[in-house]
């Protein structure tokens, strides 16, 4: 016998090889899993032994609170506001032992523990505690059920967006103590608003004022913010601040830090990660922070003792959520701020036609400057139309006219320079050169474009096109029908080419750019903060942006222009905006006087004379024709209803990303618009629910899609 012999003979060798295998074939078997105890036979808690749950379900026929039964093993942990696992879906025969048994584990809030259960039939017992953190308030939960009412949808949707998922290593650790109210600040650049000073000593007197604000151009705003959140925390309130992304957020942020210090806000963004953003989350719950600044989802944070609420840029899309039951930043807070009765601070360098409907209605007054300081901050706006770019011979070179090229060449001795383009890479759209017949996919009939310099694909299904020709005229030629920025930032190189370029968009968004000469060229809404503010701007292909098919598409225009001519210096240093769109349209000229409060009450008037929103409340219903016929049939709307269509939804091409709401691929959808009168928005909203909770009741597997306020109604 060999040694290998000898040593393979010994019972101890192998072991751990053995082991290591035993231990594999137990991971890999099917093992079922124990399942959490039913609590048969346990005795219940003596005092409120019914706790009244809301189920983490969705669907609206299961929108209301379920009891179970609190073992007296849970009674202390189990108390109001915390997460608790259930079983649901048992049915009513499954009983033993006095107890229900059965059913899913399914995840829920314990909302109140009371002496006796409604429901005649046997209980089934809370499974078991998931942390004994209260997180959801009588406060928070009145919301979110104003919320739920108020579109149409689920409490327990709402409550997905309200609540932030646990995190337990956050919720292991405690929270600082809080610090004493600060000093009333000074007015500092209030000043230059006539009711500034007294807005900020309203808030610092305890008062609920309500103020739409139209902030002057510049670099200021974060400041202001930060000086009307410090002054409610002087009255010994809490102040909440809701902002379009986290690059704003890190403007307020950094203002606010620099006026009150560390210590004293929470910053609520998706940037910060899940457990830093629930940490600072359950801070604002345990009353340790009482000033919040975040983005969307921040509109639900439990602040302690409310007492201001306040949104920048309400028409930014990013307010609106995306998720049922699709509820709006600005709605939410000015809930809050009813409900609350604290103050409300609606603000931007634009109006939108809800903000001017509200100054209209009485609801809350205009907090503006007066045209003395409005020539201070504001640049110096010019116009160029499109006949005069087709007939400037130096539009020619990088599309810009004499007026834009002098514009630039001398506000580049000066400091940087902003173009802005309203579509993202190098040519979007493209076109046959010789009949201007737009390029379409031999494959699915899409759009081609042109991602850079060389390839040719298509934006619905992708496939790349190596061969094209027109197959109007035969032509193999191509022409761009909407230039990108990429090929802009190119053309603005060759003409420029001493001066650095520099791109900010959706793939890659600049925070800062330094102040010095360079050209910066942006997308609407990724214009990188220029230190000392930007010498100069070029706003380019302006038909691009006001002529959408879209109520809002003069309103988003002088949005998006506004807050790229508010990063300019003012007129007084020279700061100078060339907007290239036809100079007689209204945006445009709200935008050369600066007066965007007159271009939305103007709005306003017109869409009270035609029943738009935000004069009348709208719903949108969609869904397949034969569905949505019989939902409309079905839905007790009520009488002064009026229904606009239906009308057929665009078809969405394979390959090509669905917004929310689009129909499936392939599928053909359509579109009910419903409208009421003022005051009736809540009987509709109640009818809409009623009609979709009975439609799942009944297991309809045809999907209808509801939303309340919808804000792109074509």
């Amino acid at each position: 016998m060999s040694s290998d012999d000898e040593r393979s003979a010994d019972p101890g060798d192998g072991a751990p090889e053995q082991l290591a295998l035993i231990r594999e074939t137990v991971r890999k078997a099917k093992v079922p899993r124990a399942k959490p105890r039913t609590w048969r036979g346990a005795a219940l808690a003596k005092e409120l032994p019914v706790a009244r749950v809301l189920v983490n379900k969705g669907v609206l026929h299961l929108d209301q609170y379920f009891d179970y039964a609190v073992p007296e093993e849970l009674d202390a942990e189990a108390q109001p506001g915390v997460r608790v696992r259930v079983r649901f879906g048992a049915g009513g025969r499954q009983v033993r032992g006095g107890r229900r048994e059965g059913g899913g584990l399914i995840d829920g809030f314990l909302v109140e523990r009371r002496a006796e259960s409604d429901y005649p039939g046997a209980l089934a017992a809370l499974a078991y505690v998931v942390s004994p953190e209260p997180v959801l308030g009588p406060e928070l939960l009145a919301l979110s059920r104003a919320v739920a009412d108020r579109y149409a949808g689920s409490l327990a949707d709402v409550l997905q967006l309200a609540v932030p998922p646990r995190n337990g290593r956050a919720e292991s650790r405690p929270s600082p103590e809080p610090l004493p109210p600060p000093p009333a600040p000074s007015a500092g650049s209030w000043e230059r608003y006539a009711q500034g000073p007294a807005f900020l000593r309203a808030l610092a007197e305890g008062g609920a004022p309500r103020a739409v604000w139209t902030a002057l151009p510049g670099p200021h705003w974060p400041e202001e913010i930060a000086r009307a959140m410090a002054a409610t925390l002087a009255s010994g309130r809490g102040a909440l601040v809701v902002v379009p992304d986290g690059r704003t957020a890190g403007r307020v942020d950094a203002a606010l830090t620099a006026l009150l210090g560390p210590g004293r806000h929470a910053l609520l963004t998706a940037d910060s990660g899940p457990e830093k953003r629930y940490r600072e989350w359950l801070a604002v719950r345990r009353g340790s922070v009482r000033a919040v600044v975040g983005t969307r989802a921040a509109m639900f944070a439990p602040v302690a003792d409310l007492g201001l609420v306040a949104v920048w840029d309400d028409g930014d899309a990013s307010h609106s959520d995306d998720n049922a039951p699709f509820p709006h930043v600005r709605e939410v807070l000015e809930l809050r701020a009813a409900h609350g009765r604290c103050a409300f601070l609606l603000g931007g360098t634009n109006c939108t036609v809800e903000a001017a409907q509200l100054v209209e209605s009485g609801w809350a007054l205009p907090l503006r400057a007066d045209r003395e300081q409005l020539r201070i901050a504001a640049p110096l706006v010019r116009t160029v139309d499109d006949g005069e770019l087709a007939r400037d011979g130096a539009a020619r070179a990088a599309r810009l006219p004499s007026l834009a090229w002098q514009t630039v060449r001398d506000g580049l001795r000066r400091g940087p320079v902003l173009v802005q383009v309203p579509r993202r890479g190098y040519a979007p759209r493209l076109a046959c050169e010789r009949c201007r017949e737009p390029a379409r996919c031999r494959h699915c009939a899409g759009p081609l474009q042109a991602p850079d310099q060389r390839d040719l694909d298509c934006a619905w299904c992708g496939r790349a096109e190596t061969a094209w020709h027109c197959a109007a005229c035969g032509s193999n030629r191509l022409r761009a029908r909407i230039v990108g920025a990429r090929r802009t930032a190119e053309e603005l190189g060759r003409a420029f080419p001493a001066v650095p370029v520099r791109t900010s968009g959706r793939d890659h968004i600049l925070d800062s750019v330094p102040d010095a000469p360079a050209l910066v060229v942006s997308t609407p809404g990724a214009e990188p903060v220029a230190e000392g503010g930007y010498a100069a701007a070029l706003l380019l292909d302006g038909w691009a942006m006001v002529g959408r098919p879209d109520l809002r598409a003069g309103e988003e225009a002088l949005r998006r222009w506004t807050a790229a001519a508010a990063l300019v210096r003012g007129q007084p240093e020279g700061g100078t905006v060339v907007v290239v769109a036809e100079p007689t349209l209204r945006p445009v000229q709200a935008l050369v006087r600066w007066d965007p409060v007159g271009h939305a009450r103007r709005e306003l008037a017109e869409r009270a004379e035609l029943g738009f929103p935000p004069v009348s409340r709208m719903a949108s219903v969609t869904g397949t024709p034969e569905a949505l016929a019989t939902f409309l049939a079905a839905a007790a709307l009520p009488p002064e209803a009026e229904v606009l269509g239906p009308v057929p939804v665009p078809v969405t091409g394979p390959g090509r990303p669905r917004r929310p709401g689009d129909a499936p691929p392939g599928e053909t959808w359509q579109r009910a618009l419903l409208r009421v009168p003022p005051g009736s928005g809540a009987a509709l909203a109640a009818a809409l629910k009623a009609a979709q909770a009975a439609r799942m009741s009944r297991g309809n597997a045809e999907q209808v899609r509801i939303r309340v306020d919808p804000p792109d109604i074509g």
